[in-house]
């Protein structure tokens, strides 16, 4: 080989490697903002907390287009509160728990830098609920249970090196009507995360 076809050669490599600069496995630690809320028409109290967690990853990039799959566990402190749920007086909490989620993302490459995406999948929070009858000598009834649901969100991912990032990301989570009580259960996230991909 020539010494101009070597260094051709020395050139060529890290080009390949910058053609796909979204592409492989990444490993993510996130945190951020957690609303809990009950969608439907009762007299609700949303409340906020702080939900943290990982994510594992792997996208696929041709061209510009990115594409991917990924799952996270999480955790929450937040949790709300409904008033007059079944009768006069009753109180009606929800306390957010841990939240698996599985889905898949699309992206579109704005610069070698910096990514646009939406994503969507399925989503399964433990959440612990407990009722209290507003009548004299209140009785207080508390359940555990793990709710399916639906997410859709999208962010901005950010190359700060070849190998690790930073994001940020709103998503939107539904999980329906909890139980027998009239609570229609609604998630609201701002997440921030930093990653590496290998």
């Amino acid at each position: 080989m020539s010494t101009a076809a070597a260094f051709g050669a020395m050139l060529a490599t890290p080009a390949l490697a910058q053609d796909a600069p979204f592409g492989g496995a990444r490993l993510e630690a996130l945190a951020g903002y957690d609303n809990l809320q009950d969608g439907g028409d009762g007299d609700s109290e949303g409340r906020s907390g702080f939900t943290y967690g990982g994510l594992l990853g792997y996208d696929i990039q041709r061209g510009s287009t990115v594409f991917g799959v990924e799952g996270e566990v999480t955790d929450a402190t937040t949790n709300t509160r409904t008033y007059n749920a079944l009768a006069a007086g009753d109180r009606f909490s929800v306390e957010a728990g841990r939240d698996l989620y599985v889905g898949g993302r699309v992206g579109y490459a704005i610069s070698p830098l910096a990514l646009l995406y939406a994503k969507a999948g399925y989503t399964n929070a433990r959440i612990e609920s407990r009722y209290t009858s507003g009548t004299t000598g209140a009785t207080e009834l508390v359940d555990k249970v793990n709710l399916d649901g639906f997410r859709v969100g999208a962010g901005l991912e950010y190359n700060f090196s070849p190998t690790a990032f930073v994001k940020g990301e709103y998503r939107y989570s539904h999980y329906g009507k909890l139980d027998d009580y009239d609570i229609d259960l609604d998630r609201h996230q701002l997440m921030a995360g930093v990653g590496i991909r290998f």
